[in-house]
């Protein structure tokens, strides 16, 4: 059985910003057939981090995809992205660490997701680690929480 991988944790930090290395990721594994229904740089955090840095969706996209390292993508990220200060980004990667659900939709879809995950796992959602945040509930889905 094939185990789908999964990209990194939204809070490990790449240049010291949250969820790059997890964008970078998403990028890799779309192109490599690993992740093909997976939404990424359109909604969510990935939205988030592409509107934050002011960053072309398209062109993150296609150097992502033109390969390189790690190094070499933040590079090219850094060259393109609006400056921001250490404040700006120190607030960004708490967002990204502890944001919860704001709004009573949101919290219905958070629901929805600790039922999906508490199915996947054939377990009661009460048996699952208590989370609040959804970087928390990115780690519990998948299977690092």
């Amino acid at each position: 059985m094939m185990l789908t991988p999964y990209p990194r944790s939204a809070k490990i930090r790449l240049g010291n910003i949250a969820h790059l290395g997890r964008m970078i990721d998403k990028v890799r594994l779309r192109q490599a057939g690993q992740i093909p229904d997976y939404n990424y740089l359109t909604v969510g955090f990935d939205r988030y981090l592409l509107d934050f840095l002011e960053l072309d969706t398209s062109a993150f996209e296609q150097n992502v995809r033109d390969g390189g390292t790690d190094q070499d993508i933040l590079d090219w990220v850094r060259g393109q992205m609006t400056a921001r200060t250490p404040e700006e980004l120190a607030r960004w990667n708490e967002r990204i660490e502890v944001s919860g659900p704001m709004d009573e939709a949101a919290k219905r879809r958070f629901q929805q997701r600790l039922d999906d995950v508490a199915k996947k796992r054939g377990v009661p959602v009460a048996t699952l680690p208590h989370v609040t945040a959804w970087s928390d509930l990115i780690e519990l889905d998948e299977d690092r929480l």
